[in-house]
């Protein structure tokens, strides 16, 4: 039987990448959508061309019940989940003493409630099955925080923090949890940012670029695979040595 793996926000940027990647190395792929469809469909029949199963799934990752029912349709539809890849998320460029209260509450549903839930659900059939990996996706953000970012830098470290404790408490249980920060990516998040800015940050990296998300998604593989098999409870920071 192949190996299968869910991933949020599958159907472009780094989860699309991520999906792929996936599929190349034999795993049949669960690609959850909010509202793409066409994009995610799209992603499904290339990630086909690999000889898997790929089937888009739309669903809200903030909602409890959508978490609980992306669990149940991948085990209907492979009869195991072998991986989670937790990579939905959206942005708020934006300041601090501008930001209302709902969306800094859209922004934690999203980017930290939509993590926290899914890996619940999933993590209960893992734990029937006796393991599994779940990689969840953060920022370099979410270790240095971000000027003008201040709720997104909080959202992301609070998925950090999540990884660290959840790698403990499932380890007993087979299940490996692991966390990649990237820095900046050339992905359809960023397009906040123009032209100029993307230039900065680029010139800030000491790669001197930013990254590509078949990048991201090779980092992600790797904490999934059994390449991985003694890490749990990490944060691999994707960013061309920003931070460093």
């Amino acid at each position: 039987m192949r190996k299968s793996v869910i991933i949020t926000g599958a159907s472009r940027g780094i989860g699309k990448a991520t999906a792929l990647t996936f599929a190349k190395n034999g795993y049949d792929v669960l690609l959850c959508y909010q509202s793409r469809e066409e994009e995610a469909k799209a992603a499904a029949e290339e990630a086909k061309a690999f000889g898997v199963r790929a089937i888009p799934f739309q669903m809200d990752v903030s909602s409890l019940s959508d978490c609980r029912r992306t669990a149940a349709k991948a085990l209907m539809e492979f009869g195991k989940i072998d991986a989670l890849v937790c990579n939905a998320g959206i942005a708020l460029p934006k300041l601090f003493t501008q930001t209302e209260e709902e969306e800094f509450d859209r922004l934690f549903d999203v980017n930290t409630k939509g993590v926290f839930f899914l890996s619940q659900a999933v993590a209960k059939e893992m734990i029937a099955a006796g393991g599994g990996a779940i990689v969840t996706v953060s920022s370099m953000w979410g270790i240095a925080g971000a000027s003008g970012e201040v709720a997104y830098s909080a959202s992301k470290a609070a998925v950090i923090g999540m990884t660290k404790a959840l790698a403990k408490e499932l380890a007993p249980s087979g299940i490996r949890v692991n966390c990649v920060a990237p820095g900046v990516v050339d992905t359809e998040m960023n397009a906040c940012y123009d032209e100029e800015a993307m230039e900065a940050l680029a010139e800030k990296t000491p790669l001197g670029r930013i990254a590509d998300p078949e990048e991201i998604a090779k980092a992600i593989f790797f904490l999934a695979s059994e390449n991985a098999s003694f890490i749990t409870g990490q944060t691999l920071t994707a960013d061309g040595g920003f931070l460093s």
